[in-house]
């Protein structure tokens, strides 16, 4: 049987030590795994940037982090709920003494997966209102610029442009982007902004329609169209926007927030710009149309004008009957010209006749007569006002001089009691801080003999010592005495110093200590 080892042989580990050994052993046994789970409770990046959050299935679960770099190149996001496979390391956090996978892919747990995280953001946003009819606007009829949202070199761009100049040539402006791939949604989003921020009135002009298009490919392959922000881009997009991503059967959420969802790129290219020969044609008859239609209407105007020159009158049937109008008028006038002097001629005599009577002189000197009998009366008034004004000055003047006078005498009296009341009080007051002071006296020599009586001067005077230590701290044991100890001993005529003896400790450690009458603590 053999014996256990004894605890001192046994190697002595730190706790640093020991995390560090788990740690080596941990990430070289799982350098690099693949692990499905569900994952749980994440909330979006740190503010450093980095994804912290776990993964779960029915049993178990493990924490997982996603570094700042690596979370910025996935395809796939991280998000709550959805089932993937996680492609990285084991490694330990020696701060909680903990293991987790530091994740460096992460793709969806199979097409299943792709499909309900697919259906749950189209709820989403759709319960936001995004995809309502109500929001997409109308295409422009006859647009001067086309912005292109796609790859540079695929087939998608020849395609379009080639339709464009077939149908209508335009302006078009490409703006390049990865259609794929962990950046793609990022670079569309920021197209999709960056058209609608150009200025009408700059270099590059604003773009009437933007297409954004892309061939056909897996669910996968066009998975960049369903993102959120790329979704949200082109919500906000105030430029009518056309998606052409993949082929007719394939749908992104591009599709339900665009103004109009084209099943191909060259659908789209016809829906931005109207067919050129139809146009034309279209002019061509309205033009043969608009000149037939004027030649009947002026033919109109020229058979009315002559049907309406044969219904008028002649010049002489019309002169005639407003010469006979005339003359007899004339008639009128002359019959009321003579009524009308006669009127005037009598109205004017007895005018005459009333002015004879109110001539202007016998006016005038009526009113001579009365305003000089105004001004007598008013001279007459202006003489009694005046001397009535100064009888009461007068007699106003004479009772400000007797009021005054005895104003002062008032104060004369009232200045002098206020002096004898002040001389009094001033008395009071040199009385009653004697006597404070002789009472405040009294009482601090009071207080000083009983200080002098419960102070420990008056004890040290009696032959007692007081034994303080090198920090000049009282000491009230023996106890509390070490051997080889500096004292300090204070006697009622000085100071002196002693050193503690080790036989004279022991002794007194030995003996008991005797209570005293006086409790000599109670001094300090």
């Amino acid at each position: 049987m053999t014996e256990k080892p004894s605890p001192t042989n046994i190697q002595e580990f730190t706790v640093s030590d020991l995390s560090s050994a788990l740690k080596r052993v941990v990430e070289d046994q799982f350098s690099f795994v693949r692990l499905r789970g569900e994952i749980s409770g994440y909330r979006g990046p740190h503010s450093s940037g980095h994804a912290y959050f776990s993964i779960k299935d029915q049993h178990a679960k493990i924490d997982a982090v996603i570094w700042k770099g690596v979370l910025s190149r996935m395809r796939v996001r991280p998000e709550e709920g959805l089932e993937v496979v996680a492609s990285g390391k084991i490694t330990t956090f020696p701060g909680k003494s903990t293991y987790q996978i530091v994740v460096e892919a992460l793709e969806p747990a199979g097409m299943g997966a792709l499909m309900t995280l697919l259906d749950e953001r189209r709820r989403k946003l759709a319960a936001e209102g995004l995809f309502a009819n109500e929001r997409k606007r109308k295409l422009p009829f006859m647009p001067q610029t086309i912005g292109v949202i796609t790859s540079p070199t695929g087939a998608v761009i020849r395609d379009i442009l080639h339709r464009l100049s077939e149908r209508f040539p335009v302006l078009v402006l490409v703006w390049p982007v990865r259609v794929q791939g962990n950046t793609s949604a990022g670079e569309v989003a920021a197209a999709i902004g960056g058209f609608n921020e150009l200025n009408c009135a700059g270099d590059i002009p604003r773009p009437d329609v933007i297409i954004v298009a892309r061939g056909g490919g897996s669910l996968e392959d066009l998975w960049s169209f369903n993102d959120e922000t790329v979704v949200r881009a082109a919500a906000a997009s105030t430029i009518p926007l056309i998606a052409a991503v993949g082929h007719e059967t394939d749908w992104t959420l591009i599709d339900h927030v665009a103004d109009r969802r084209a099943p191909t790129p060259t659908a789209a290219a016809e829906f931005a710009v109207p067919l050129q020969v139809e146009l034309l044609e279209n002019v061509s008859d309205l033009s043969s149309r608009h000149l037939g239609a004027v030649s009947r209407l002026l033919e109109r105007r020229r058979a009315d004008l002559r049907s309406h020159a044969r219904a008028l009158p002649t010049r002489e049937s019309l002169l005639y009957a407003l010469q006979q109008r005339v003359d007899i008028s004339s008639g009128k006038l002359q019959s009321c010209h003579r009524r009308g002097l006669d009127y005037r001629s009598l109205r004017l005599g007895r005018a005459a006749a009333r002015l004879a009577q109110g001539s202007p002189q016998a006016s005038l000197a009526k009113n001579t007569a009365r305003q000089h009998a105004a001004r007598n009366r008013l001279t007459n008034i202006q003489h009694r006002l005046f001397e009535r004004t100064s009888d009461r000055l007068k007699h106003l003047h004479a009772r400000f001089a007797n009021a005054r006078l005895a104003q002062i005498a008032r104060n004369g009296r009232d200045i002098t009691s206020m002096r004898e009341r002040c001389t009094a009080l001033f008395s009071q007051l040199q009385l009653a801080q004697k006597s404070g002071l002789e009472r405040r006296a009294a009482e601090l020599d009071s207080i000083s003999k009983l200080l002098l009586s419960l102070g420990y001067t008056s004890i040290l005077a009696r032959g007692f010592a007081l034994v303080r230590d090198r920090s000049r701290r009282p000491i009230r044991l023996a106890s509390g005495v070490q051997p080889g100890d500096h004292l300090d001993l204070q006697f009622s005529d000085g100071h002196t110093s002693a050193v503690a003896d080790s036989a004279a400790f022991s002794e007194n450690k030995s003996r008991r200590p005797r209570k005293r009458s006086l409790n000599q603590g109670s001094l300090f």
